[in-house]
């Protein structure tokens, strides 16, 4: 199979963003990009990435889309936006922390995440290492933002973390982030970097991209 054959093959069966199966119609506005981190919050820890989206979406349904209707809301009805989405075990400690980071963007950024953009002033390493003040967010979590806020911040792309890389290079397909992001439009590098995650996270799938 072919190079364009195959990243055809990723972007028509797994190309979906996370933003996009959690809803979140990614905007550089000040709200969808809130969304977007509070999803980045949910996927930070250990839990499968489906319960993670289920429970963005109650946290929506609920009205917590900006960091002030977040900060509007009781830690109990937090609690019980993730209980409904069966995000079990680290609903608690998760309600915790998304009270902690909308805390953080509001006193450091105003509620607006384009000033985190600003403040890393064009550095990935420094965007990365800014998400890391959020509660909940480590390396892997600040490779998510990253991958999928490159939809509407072309500074960053082409972003592909080592998790997408290595799946690339399974698929044999370039595996360095300039040579991915050669195989697409620069506006398919989000979806192209999330369909690598999602195969990456099924060996099934690998599998069944390999035998065709």
């Amino acid at each position: 199979m072919t190079a364009d054959t195959m990243t055809s093959r990723l972007l028509s069966e797994y190309g979906r963003t996370y933003a996009r199966q959690a809803g979140i119609t990614l905007r550089d506005k000040p709200s969808p990009l809130y969304r977007l981190l509070v999803l980045t919050v949910l996927c930070s820890i250990r839990i499968g990435a489906d319960t993670a989206v289920a429970a963005a979406r109650e946290l929506s349904r609920a009205g917590f889309r900006t960091p002030r209707a977040m900060a509007g809301s009781s830690w109990q009805a937090r609690v019980d936006a993730l209980g409904r989405a069966n995000y079990v075990r680290y609903d608690e400690s998760t309600a915790t922390a998304l009270g902690d980071g909308e805390r953080l963007v509001l006193d450091r950024w105003g509620g607006d995440l384009r000033r985190l953009g600003d403040e890393a002033d064009g550095d990935p390493d420094a965007l990365r290492g800014l998400l890391r003040e959020v509660p909940r967010i480590g390396p892997v979590g600040a490779d998510i933002f990253c991958r999928e806020v490159q939809a509407v911040w072309p500074w960053l792309r082409p972003y592909f973390d080592d998790r997408a890389c290595r799946t690339a290079q399974e698929l044999g397909l370039p595996h360095t982030p300039r040579g991915l992001g050669d195989l697409v439009p620069p506006e398919d590098h989000a979806s192209l970097a999330a369909a690598l995650v999602r195969v990456g996270l099924s060996k099934d799938a690998v599998r069944h991209l390999r035998a065709a």
